[in-house]
């Protein structure tokens, strides 16, 4: 399991990407606001999709549409994919999600 420290590292990482991705959508479609160890996106119908840390387990948790997904950091491929064997991969899931709420397409540069 990787540390702490690293951990947070690669989380701040991800959220970033992620507000970075949502930054050129309008404002009133999807608004990305990251506070602590939570990352939310409010979409112009005041519906939420919340990205939280999950410090004891190293993963971090999605909740959206009424679902939810632990994500665990696959380190050989440095992706996060969902920790029930889906293949859910958390990028593509935030996207989907974008698109579903908001209408917009996030491109991950």
């Amino acid at each position: 399991m990787i540390s702490e420290s690293a951990y947070l590292h690669l989380v701040d990482a991800v959220f970033k990407r992620i507000q970075d991705a949502c930054e050129p959508l309008d404002p009133d479609d999807v608004e990305a606001v990251a506070a602590g160890d939570v990352l939310t996106l409010t979409f112009r119908d005041r519906s939420r999709c919340v990205l939280n840390t999950q410090r004891p387990t190293r993963q971090i948790w999605l909740a959206a549409n009424s679902r939810a997904w632990h994500f665990d950091l696959d380190e050989a491929t440095g992706r996060w994919t969902d920790d029930r064997g889906r293949g859910d991969e958390l990028f593509a899931t935030v996207a989907q999600i974008v698109e579903t709420n908001a209408g917009g397409t996030v491109s991950w540069g």
